[in-house]
């Protein structure tokens, strides 16, 4: 964990498919993606990581609209601002088939202004399933490794810091080799591993967790740990995180919509008090978005 006891909270407000449901309010277009922000640093998070939508409310990878978004937060708040680079699928209406983006589509997300703070990739391939998140059925997630070797070199260029998404233990061997053949330097101070549980065919389960970070550790001795989950296992998995020290949870709409009680949240920003309460049990605090730059090595 951070020094002090601090943990970064993370808010996933949107996804690419998540749309209202049971209660729960999903912030689609820029100024309230910009307002749920602000709530969500009010409430603790350091962090806020957002997908564009288009006036449809459907997922979007027009750069203008991530640059208005961008705008939008940094209105209101100071906290930090995580693209994603996955876009997310799109459903033909008519035949109700899934289209993937381009890689070339994806790696624009890298060229915003006003540019993100941080960025994410995930490092591998996956049959994506979750139900909470808008993928009631499986459906293959692709990274190929030029996608993720052209966000490495892009993201380190630019001095920035890169969150990897580890659904599978399988992932980290895949950076390990990228590492060896040069692409990045291993011991470096941000490399950033996000572990999952319930995506695809991830189990939810505390072991699998454990041995991926171990794994993790044990390839990148100073990687930032970070941990999430899907649904109602979202806390219990921010609860294991914040036991072992981690250095970051991840909670909102794009992952899930329940509390810890299984009662649904309105707004993004009672589960990052959640969370916070959560580590404060544990005797932890949440990091401000100023320690956060610290530990992502941005200034």
């Amino acid at each position: 964990m951070l020094d002090g006891n601090k943990v970064i909270i993370t808010a996933a407000l949107n996804g690419g498919m998540q749309q209202d449901r049971d209660g729960a309010i999903v912030p689609k277009q820029p100024a309230e993606i910009g307002e749920a922000a602000a709530r969500c640093y009010e409430a603790g998070a350091s962090l806020v990581h957002v997908h564009a939508r288009g006036p449809d409310g459907k997922n979007s990878g027009d750069k203008a609209i991530y640059s208005e978004i961008i705008r939008e937060i940094r209105k209101r708040s100071p906290v930090l601002v995580q693209t994603t680079n996955g876009i997310g699928v799109r459903r033909d209406p008519k035949t109700g088939e899934f289209h993937w983006p381009s890689d070339s589509e994806r790696l624009g997300i890298l060229q915003i202004d006003p540019p993100q703070d941080v960025f994410g990739i995930a490092a591998g391939s996956a049959d994506f399933h979750n139900p909470e998140g808008g993928y009631p059925t499986e459906t293959p997630y692709v990274n190929s490794p030029e996608l993720l070797k052209a966000t490495i070199k892009s993201v380190y260029e630019r001095g920035s810091a890169l969150e990897y998404e580890i659904v599978e233990a399988s992932s980290l061997y895949r950076l390990m080799r990228y590492a060896d053949e040069g692409l990045f330097d291993k011991d470096r101070e941000n490399v950033w591993l996000l572990y999952g549980g319930g995506f695809g065919a991830t189990p939810p389960v505390a072991r699998n967790i454990i041995f991926s970070i171990d794994e993790g550790l044990r390839m990148f001795p100073k990687a930032i740990v970070g941990v999430t989950a899907t649904g109602r296992d979202m806390f219990k998995f921010v609860t294991l995180g914040i036991a072992m020290g981690c250095d970051l949870v991840r909670v909102g709409f794009e992952d899930g919509i329940h509390l810890p009680d299984g009662s649904v949240a309105r707004d993004n920003s009672e589960m990052v008090k959640a969370a916070a309460e959560i580590a404060a049990f544990y005797g932890a605090r949440p990091a401000t978005v100023e320690e956060a730059r610290q530990r992502f090595g941005i200034g």
